[in-house]
């Protein structure tokens, strides 16, 4: 069972300044709701209520966030705005938060390294909250926990993406393993290559079930592209030996990391409630 999931939240989110010059990017909201408070509740439909999350500088909005505002909830009490902090109010009371800080920026392995000592030694989740997914039916996190229950090695969400995008994501290489459900063996990982030296289309996106050994393999893995340490890299190591499975998830992403998916997304959730 995964009991942990774990969310980068350190990154300074240039895109969006100078919105993001004192506003966690976490934090933009999609409507009413911050983009990381959809990722806790994915992460609640899949079964998890353990959430670590990696925070730098800059980023305490996010830990106010999922805490009692007691001044605020006097202010609103027992007006219609009360009922505004419920979805809110039922995440603080079901879930723990752990938060960490990562001093510098060194990349997404380097990210998901310094939250070892919230995970410990046992598999977990990883959510990039600017991938903001929606589903008809299971989260994508609960179809990747039903795929690892089947593998029980590290699984990464994965989606087709135009060839000249590949620059933008990691892109893997596999073998169909299983046609009804879309997932393949990763045979090669390639962190933002030109669609010239792309495997395939096939992106990595920001949701992956990992086994606790990719510690160890970030503690050893050299600086890629960048200059930062590449979970890509990482996982690369463990598909070497067969570990890691690339799911073809249901539901569609939106990538909130770029104003562009940011308008999307909520157009997409205003259509919905109206």
């Amino acid at each position: 069972m995964i009991k942990k999931c774990l969310f980068p939240a350190a990154g300074y989110g240039t895109r969006f300044l100078p919105a993001t010059k004192a506003t966690p990017k976490e934090m933009l909201p999609i409507l009413t709701k911050p983009l990381i408070q959809y990722g806790v509740e994915e992460a609640v439909e899949a079964g998890i209520h353990t959430m670590a999350i990696i925070t730098g500088r800059g980023k305490r909005a996010i830990e106010d966030h999922f805490d009692i505002s007691y001044e605020l909830e006097h202010q609103i009490k027992g007006e219609s705005k009360e009922n505004l902090l419920t979805e809110i109010r039922s995440l603080i009371s079901s879930c723990t938060f752990s938060y960490t800080r990562q001093i510098e920026m060194k990349g997404l392995g380097h990210a998901i390294l310094t939250g070892e000592t919230l995970i410990g030694d046992e598999p977990f989740a990883v959510l990039l909250a600017d991938d903001l997914c929606t589903h008809e039916e299971d989260s994508v996190l609960k179809q990747m926990i039903d795929v690892y229950e089947k593998y029980q090695c590290s699984i990464i969400a994965i989606e087709e993406v135009a060839m000249e995008d590949t620059n933008k994501y990691g892109v893997i290489a596999g073998e169909l393993v299983d046609n009804t459900t879309n997932t393949y063996r990763v045979t090669d990982m390639v962190e933002k290559p030109d669609s010239k030296d792309a495997p395939t289309n096939m992106a990595i996106i920001g949701r992956y079930i990992l086994t606790p050994d990719i510690f160890d393999i970030l503690r050893e893995t050299k600086p890629g592209k960048g200059g930062e340490i590449q979970i890509t890299d990482a996982l690369l190591e463990q598909a070497k030996q067969g570990n890691v499975i690339a799911y073809k998830f249901k539901g569609t992403r939106f990538d909130c990391g770029s104003v562009e998916g940011f308008v999307e997304a909520t157009n997409y959730f205003y259509q919905g409630v109206h």
